[in-house]
């Protein structure tokens, strides 16, 4: 007969593959290693004036890709207009 080893594991350690979260209001699932760049990245086209924050911090555009997001974030992408 062939022994098996079995390991328990806390439902804490098991991350999920998707997370919930809010953007510009609006309920978004995203993958669970999403980068705040690749939501702003998917939110706006514009390549300029774009501004994000992150549970109401603003978040320098040089750390959007190394900015991770946990479920139930918030989100705001805002994006500068020019008028006249």
């Amino acid at each position: 007969m062939n022994e098996i080893s079995l390991t328990t594991v806390s439902p804490a350690a098991i991350s999920p593959a998707v997370i919930s979260l809010t953007v510009n209001g609006e309920p978004r699932e995203v993958a669970a290693e999403t980068t705040l760049a690749e939501v702003v990245t998917a939110t706006s086209a514009a390549p300029t004036g774009v501004a994000a924050a992150l549970n109401e911090a603003v978040v320098p555009r040089s750390a959007w890709s190394a900015t991770g997001l946990r479920a139930g974030d918030r989100i705001e992408i805002l994006t500068a207009v020019q008028g006249g």
